[in-house]
């Protein structure tokens, strides 16, 4: 009876969700021309869609190998890899990119044993991976050079989320550690304490945060790219510069928490901040569901690699990369 109870709220937080992107979408195909969407699904090559797959599959070999660097490398990379490939899966039915955070970091949570260092570093890397979205959409637009958008606007979103990463890693660690030694009957007080220290060795490695970054700079930069080829591959010629302001623009609102994965909300944005640079709506909108239909099959795949391969358990590792057993 608990574990339902347990489960009913889950359940009702996604159907909340699906109801959000069916809502988003159903305005959207009821303002679109529904002809030219189909059009532009039966205009895309199979084997663009499936290079593009596989390339896509690449670059969270990357994201996985980044976040495993956060970690500090203490399991193994295959390890981290089949737990972001299981959390890809899991953005399938689960709510908002959170969902898949969660579902990695209890994977890997088995066998790295230290929930405080792997907070951190999952708080580390998804503010990371939010500023290097939002200095791709700064520099778009800036090579835009233009006023359709106010740039307070983006220059203060981007200090937000500078001043988010290094209170993160900076700030907090202080707070923490300040609030539960003079509060010591505070909940979780161990936890809290570790969590901090665990931050603090962030902190300390800034080469390490600095390189992170850079590549998830690259690793969305290239994202923006292999998008742009399902664009060109169905007709829409839209100019690369308003793809990189607009595309990680997109992708942090669809971070919301109204929408499966985004669905629906990353291509009604898209289409509104592409509008004013010319970009057909119709065109934009099928681009950005041939990209969740990219999406939603590198879940299954990853679902599928994770199921296969989960008899083999990992050892931890200690400091210098060998294994503790």
């Amino acid at each position: 009876m608990a574990e339902t109870a347990k489960r009913s709220p889950n359940l009702k937080k996604w159907l909340i969700r699906a109801a959000g992107s069916s809502l988003i979408l159903g305005i959207l195909f009821w303002i679109l021309p529904t002809d030219e969407v189909l059009a532009g699904f039966a205009r895309l090559p199979l084997a663009t869609f499936a290079l593009v797959l596989l390339a896509f599959l690449f670059g969270h070999v990357m994201t996985a190998a980044k976040w495993w660097f956060l970690l500090g490398r203490t399991v193994t990379f295959p390890l981290a890899l089949r737990a972001h490939l299981a959390g890809l899966a899991a953005n399938l039915c689960l709510p908002g990119v959170a969902g898949g955070d969660a579902v990695r970091a209890a994977l890997v949570h088995s066998t790295m044993q230290d929930g405080a260092r792997l907070t951190a570093g999952a708080v580390a890397d998804r503010l990371i991976d939010m500023l290097a979205l939002a200095c791709l959409a700064f520099a778009g637009f800036m090579m835009l050079n233009t006023d359709t958008i106010g740039v307070e606007v983006v220059i203060a979103m981007l200090l937000i989320l500078l001043v988010l990463v290094g209170g993160a890693v900076y700030v907090l660690p202080r707070a923490i550690t300040w609030l539960w030694t003079k509060r010591p009957n505070l909940p979780a007080r161990g936890f809290m304490l570790r969590v901090a220290e665990a931050f603090g060795l962030l902190g300390r490695s800034p080469g390490l945060l600095f390189m992170a970054f850079v590549a998830s700079f690259c690793i969305q930069l290239f994202f923006i790219f292999l998008t742009i080829q399902l664009a060109t591959a169905i007709g829409l010629d839209v100019g690369v510069v308003v793809w990189v302001f607009a595309w990680p623009l997109a992708k942090l609102l669809a971070v919301a928490p109204i929408s499966l994965g985004g669905l629906g909300v990353r291509e009604a944005t898209l289409a509104a901040l592409m509008a004013p640079f010319g970009a057909e709506a119709a065109g934009v909108v099928t681009t950005g569901l041939i990209w969740q239909a990219v999406l939603f099959s590198a879940g299954a795949i990853g679902g599928l690699i994770w199921v296969f391969s989960s008899g083999r358990q990992s050892a931890p590792l200690s400091e210098n990369g060998s294994s503790k057993l």
